[in-house]
């Protein structure tokens, strides 16, 4: 598996988590995201979403996990590795 990297990219997932927004029945918006984030003990700031799926902000391991719960999607789905 080779992941490429281009230095501009802080983060792994951005592209997967607005996809699985976007998939979601009903759509999942940013502040539906962030609501779901705050119930599992993750505040993050009104732009840390649009951050994330621009890439532009790294994700921590807790963060992930609970993307990936709020979105109802599997861990190595959202890192892109199935």
């Amino acid at each position: 598996m080779t992941f490429i990297h281009n230095g501009y990219d802080r983060n792994l997932i951005g592209d997967r988590v607005r996809e699985a927004r976007h998939k979601s029945k009903p759509k999942i918006t940013q502040v539906d995201l962030l609501a779901r984030l705050a119930v599992r003990g993750i505040e993050l700031e009104k732009t840390t979403i649009s951050k994330i799926e621009s890439k532009k902000r790294p994700v921590t391991d807790i963060e992930l996990l609970a993307i990936a719960d709020a979105l109802n999607v599997d861990i190595l789905w959202l890192l892109n590795i199935i």
